[in-house]
């Protein structure tokens, strides 16, 4: 299963990019997150493996991601034109994922994210989940990115509760 999704964030490509890199802003606008830890490496940076634990609903989930493309690496000063690469693969009971995110500038002072999405099922209940319930997993997608650009633009934390 293959997906899209895009939303435009009221911000510089470099403050976009420097605020979804930053791990301790992961839980404010990154729902059902209860732990994300490098197990090696570097959070963020090319290579590092990090053991990612989400809530839903009752349900934990338990994951491995894998930084698989950071360009450019330094995100303090990016030329303009640049476009900024955060790929992860993403490895979970039944499941295994690849989600790659581009931000490109729209204009000086607004960023286009566009995040394409894979999924692959192994396991007879996770074919399942992914036949009949496809689109909750771009729903979901879109979600964070909502989430995302509210915290970006408006300081608002998925922890206070609103929706």
């Amino acid at each position: 299963m293959k997906y899209t999704n895009s939303i435009e964030i009221a911000l510089p490509r470099e403050r976009v990019a420097q605020l979804l890199a930053d791990p301790a802003h992961l839980p404010k606008w990154l729902r059902g997150l209860v732990l994300h830890e490098p197990v090696n490496g570097i959070h963020g940076q090319l290579g590092t493996k990090s053991r990612v634990v989400m809530q839903s609903g009752k349900r934990k989930i338990e994951c491995t991601e894998t930084v698989t493309r950071r360009d450019p690496a330094d995100l303090r000063e990016i030329h303009k034109g640049t476009v900024v690469h955060f790929d992860r693969e993403i490895v979970g009971a039944g499941m295994w994922s690849v989600v790659r995110d581009r931000l490109t500038e729209s204009n000086p002072e607004t960023t286009l994210w566009e995040s394409e999405s894979e999924y692959r099922f192994s396991g007879l209940l996770m074919r399942l989940v992914g036949l009949l319930m496809p689109g909750a997993f771009h729903k979901q997608s879109q979600q964070h990115m909502q989430d995302f650009k509210a915290f970006a633009e408006q300081g608002e934390d998925v922890r206070e509760g609103k929706n």
